[in-house]
C-alpha cells in the first residue's frame, strides 16, 4: 500500500497503529486481494478521508461501514461517490435532507471531498471492499484500525461533532468522550429507515451551531 495518499498529520498521529502486528497483516490481505481481485477504492484512495482532513483541521466525523462495491463509485470517503455518478439511495436522503435543513439546493455531485477539505472526517469502519462482495473485508483489521482513530479523534480534540447514523454508528459511542465533545444520532439515512428519524435530525443545522457556538468556522454542507 506504499502508493496511498494520507495527510503528514495522520501519519504522525497514527504511527504507532501503523507498526502494530495487526496492521501488518492487513496491509499483506489488502495487498493480495487487490492483486488478485477488483477491489474499491482504487488503492490510491484508501485514506483519502485522511488525506483531504487534516488531523489539526478536523471539526465533524461522520462513520459509514463499508465502501460502495460497484465499479467506480467508491473514492474513499463515506457515503460519497466520484463526480458524475448517480447518487446512491443514502446519499440522496443525505441531501434530501441537507436541502430541508438549511433550505438549500441539492447538491449537484456526489463527491463529498468539499466536506472533507473543511474538516469533516468521512471513514468508513471498513476502508476497502472486493467487487460486487458488500462486507468482503469485515473482520481482517480495519475495524480495529478505525476504531482506534476515533478514540484518538476523541482523546486529542475538543469540541467534534460526531455524526452517527444508524446502530453500526452509534456503537462506536463508546469510544468518545461525551463531555468534550457533540454525539448527533439518528436511524441511517438508507430508505429502509430514513423516515424513521433521519428526515427531521437537523443535524448539518446543529452540527454548525455547535461550532459556532466554540469558535469555529461552520461547514459549508
Amino acid at each position: 500500500m506504499k502508493q496511498v495518499r494520507i495527510h503528514s498529520s495522520w501519519k504522525e498521529v497514527l504511527k504507532q497503529e501503523f507498526q502494530k502486528p495487526y496492521f501488518e497483516e492487513l496491509s499483506e490481505f489488502v495487498r493480495k486481494e487487490y492483486q488478485n481481485h477488483q477491489c474499491y477504492p482504487p488503492a490510491s484512495l484508501i485514506f483519502n478521508a485522511f488525506d483531504h482532513c487534516p488531523f489539526d483541521k478536523l471539526k465533524v466525523v461522520i462513520i459509514g461501514q463499508d465502501p460502495y462495491h460497484g465499479d467506480g463509485q467508491a473514492n474513499g470517503l463515506c457515503f460519497s461517490v466520484a463526480d458524475g455518478l448517480k447518487f446512491p439511495p443514502s446519499l440522496r436522503n443525505i441531501f434530501k435532507e441537507l436541502a430541508v435543513d438549511l433550505n438549500q439546493d441539492i447538491p449537484a455531485t456526489g463527491n463529498l471531498e468539499r466536506w472533507a477539505d473543511q474538516g469533516v472526517l468521512l471513514i468508513n469502519a471498513t476502508l476497502t471492499v472486493r467487487e460486487a462482495m458488500p462486507a468482503s473485508h469485515f473482520g481482517k483489521g480495519w475495524e480495529i484500525f478505525t476504531d482506534e482513530v476515533i478514540k484518538i479523534v476523541s482523546k486529542e480534540n475538543e469540541n467534534i461533532v460526531f455524526i452517527l447514523w444508524g446502530a453500526f454508528a452509534q456503537a462506536k459511542r463508546k469510544f468518545i468522550d461525551q463531555q468534550k465533545h457533540l454525539i448527533l444520532e439518528s436511524v441511517h439515512p438508507s430508505p429502509l429507515s430514513a423516515h424513521r428519524g433521519f428526515f427531521g435530525c437537523e443535524h448539518f443545522s446543529k452540527a454548525n451551531k455547535y461550532l459556532e457556538e466554540k469558535g469555529k468556522d461552520r461547514i459549508k454542507w
